[in-house]
């Protein structure tokens, strides 16, 4: 026999609400047995943004690549990197 979840408390602050339930278990406020798993396909990634220096005949040569592919050169370079990491082995 599952007991019936306590009411969550009102919060007049997010600081407040933080304070609590870094000192309460949600399990008192949800019965969560009753959960359901949820797919969110819409999620991005979250990325970094970063500044990379490249000599210019060597940004030249991944444009003119891009531009065989039809793809922006960003994102030409972003797949190369994946790439190579994902051979070398390296974990992401």
């Amino acid at each position: 026999m599952s007991r019936k979840p306590d009411p969550v408390p009102h919060f007049s602050t997010e600081a407040e609400e933080r304070t609590y339930w870094e000192h309460h278990d949600s399990a008192d406020h949800v019965d969560w047995s009753k959960a359901a798993n949820v797919r969110l396909p819409n999620l991005k990634p979250s990325s970094t943004s970063i500044s990379l220096r490249l000599p210019n005949s060597l940004l030249e040569q991944i444009k003119v690549a891009a531009g065989k592919r039809d793809v922006p050169y960003q994102s030409l370079i972003k797949i190369w990197l994946a790439e190579k990491v994902d051979t070398s082995g390296a974990k992401r």
